[in-house]
């Protein structure tokens, strides 16, 4: 394999951002790669994926560099020449990687991966609640999993198009996919490509959106006509899931409390000929108060830590803080106490997260049900969806009846 600087050292600048800066990693690696137009299909996949490569195992990286903390240029070079010499890539002769020590790094690394935190690159915090939380066997399969990279799966938009008609019109584009058993509209990328630049995707055909969470809006048992509420919208992957479902009759009302996010759901919306959903930023409480009692479906898509997809955003292993997941889960509480209140008697709710905790998922319902607004509410089921088990985003979604 050939290195070009170039490559290399836009890789190096975004690794920087993304750790000194703070900033998501979607984000820069989008930036990063409109910066030269002259760079092909390859090129991009080369930054694309060398990045996250880095970002995922970064502890294991820094260790093994015996770097900490300070993400100098200087050392970001020296945790790039342990991602080539792992990778079994000849060290180029540039004076970036001068006295590179291959085998020492070899060493390093069989040292290493005796230890999970280590070996899975995560936070001592991170590693210590998730085995409180599901145990030690568990935990290890599934951080496992969550390291590896995630497919690309697409829901097909049945308001214009149909499995086979997508299918079809992708392989036109040199783009293979594959359906999904018990998975109605979704296809699976066999490679990686660039979907977004497809005619299909102008068209509304289809939108990005992970198996599991695709299991959704299903829950909700959908029917044409319906008034549903989706209370954390956000950018609308399982709102424009419902209006296709709903055949685009009733009403969706799409609620966030980020005007950006419902910005970005109505060119979706308009994409996917998706024309029963109103967009509601909440600004208080009397933008909940005033649909009491007024929706026949609530779907509640909690924030959450996330820990359910972090081979989707691994720098989020990084960025995620003890004391946030303690915070979020008071914010979920209220959530569910306010947002139920949405709900007609007879009505179905569903609570889904991202999470795989029990302490932001089913401890979370128990709480609520034992609270004065839950008391009308019965528990009908749920699912707690894992990565080393499905094969896709970890998730948990659960369904309530109002009495």
């Amino acid at each position: 394999m050939r290195l070009h600087k170039n490559l290399v050292f836009a890789t190096v600048d975004a690794v920087s951002e993304i750790f000194n800066e703070q900033v998501y990693a979607d984000k820069v690696v989008a930036k990063v790669l409109k910066r030269d137009k002259r760079w092909g299909a390859k090129d991009r996949a080369f930054i694309a994926q060398t990045t996250y490569d880095i970002v995922r195992w970064m502890r294991l990286y820094a260790e093994i560099a015996e770097i900490k903390d300070h993400y100098t240029r200087e050392n970001l070079y020296k945790v790039f020449a342990v991602w080539l010499v792992l990778k079994g890539i000849p060290i180029p002769d540039w004076k970036q990687f001068e006295g590179t020590p291959t085998r020492k790094i070899k060493g390093r690394f069989d040292t290493y991966s005796k230890q999970r935190v280590l070996r899975e690159s995560i936070p001592d915090w991170m590693d210590a609640l998730a085995v409180a939380e599901l145990g030690e066997a568990f935990w290890t399969k599934e951080i496992q999993s969550q390291n590896q990279t995630a497919p690309v799966v697409l829901r097909v938009n049945t308001l214009k198009a149909s499995v086979s008609q997508v299918k079809e019109a992708l392989a036109k584009e040199d783009i293979y996919t594959k359906t999904i058993k018990n998975y109605p509209e979704a296809l699976e990328l066999l490679e990686r490509a660039a979907v977004f630049r497809t005619e299909a995707f102008k068209k509304g055909f289809f939108e990005v959106q992970d198996a599991s969470s695709q299991t959704v809006a299903h829950l909700l048992d959908i029917q044409p006509g319906m008034r549903i509420v989706d209370t954390c919208a956000g950018a609308g992957g399982k709102t424009l899931h419902l209006a296709a479902l709903s055949k685009n009759k009733g009403q969706i009302i799409a609620m966030d409390i980020r005007s950006n996010k419902l910005n970005d759901l109505k060119k979706r919306a308009r994409r996917a000929g998706a024309f029963n959903i109103e967009t509601r930023q909440i600004s208080g409480t009397k933008d909940i108060k005033k649909l009491y009692q007024k929706a026949d479906r609530v779907l509640i898509d909690a924030p959450c830590s996330g820990l359910g997809v972090l081979r989707r955003n691994p720098d989020a292993k990084w960025k995620l803080k003890p004391e946030f997941i303690e915070n979020i889960k008071q914010t979920q509480l209220q959530i569910l106490k306010s947002y139920s209140k949405m709900l007609k008697s007879g009505g179905k709710l569903v609570y889904a997260t991202c999470s795989i905790l029990p302490s932001e998922n089913e401890e979370q319902l128990k709480a609520f049900l034992e609270t004065e607004e839950g008391k009308d509410f019965e528990f009908i089921k749920h699912d707690k969806i894992f990565a080393h088990q499905s094969g896709y985003d970890g998730f948990y979604r659960a369904l309530l009846e109002k009495k």
